[in-house]
């Protein structure tokens, strides 16, 4: 459970930092633009490099549990997870979706943490999944505070958004069916 809290407070130090612009811009200046997203990003990588190594071992010692979560939790969970693949693609092709949404990448990140905090009753799910959404919530009050972030977000293509529906679809299938377990070790679905 340490490397998970460890993983954690690196991943989120670093994308809390972003919040505070003005120590943001003074590391900008003192480092680069290529050395303060070199220095950004790795800080970000070990944070969830440590995640990963972290909640496996916690997983392997064993779930402390906390709750019983409902039957009906995980079935949405499951459906939850279906806009949060369209969301992360739209996130990077801009179109209708990106326009009304404003922020698809943490508006998927906090479906996704809420869809598995519905789905798993355990203290390392909770820290896990429970901080990601805390993050994402003050995340999108910050963003929502600065200065120009009521800019209308430039139109895209209906193309984009049709890229983003059919790409994530498949990208949800192929979790559902074989990534979950591959990379995560726990099946989605019944056998």
């Amino acid at each position: 459970m340490t490397l998970l809290i460890i993983g954690l407070a690196i991943f989120f130090a670093a994308h809390v930092f972003t919040m505070y612009r003005g120590p943001r811009a003074a590391a900008i200046a003192r480092l680069g633009e290529g050395g303060y997203k070199a220095l950004y990003s790795l800080a970000s990588l070990i944070g969830l490099v440590l995640i990963v190594w972290g909640f496996g071992r916690y997983r392997a010692e064993g779930y402390i549990p906390l709750w019983d979560p409902p039957l009906w939790g995980r079935h949405l969970a499951l459906a939850l997870m279906w806009p949060v693949f369209v969301l992360l693609v739209a996130a990077y092709a801009p179109g209708a979706i990106k326009r009304k949404v404003r922020h698809p990448m943490l508006a998927a990140v906090k479906i996704w943490a809420f869809a598995h905090l519905l789905a798993n009753g355990d203290l390392g799910s909770l820290l896990l999944f429970g901080s990601f959404l805390v993050w994402a919530v003050v995340d999108r009050i910050a963003v929502k505070r600065r200065p120009g972030s009521d800019a209308a977000v430039p139109a895209g293509s209906l193309r984009n958004d049709v890229v983003a529906v059919v790409a994530g679809t498949i990208v949800y299938v192929a979790f559902l069916f074989w990534l979950h377990p591959l990379l995560i070790g726990v099946p989605v679905l019944p056998a």
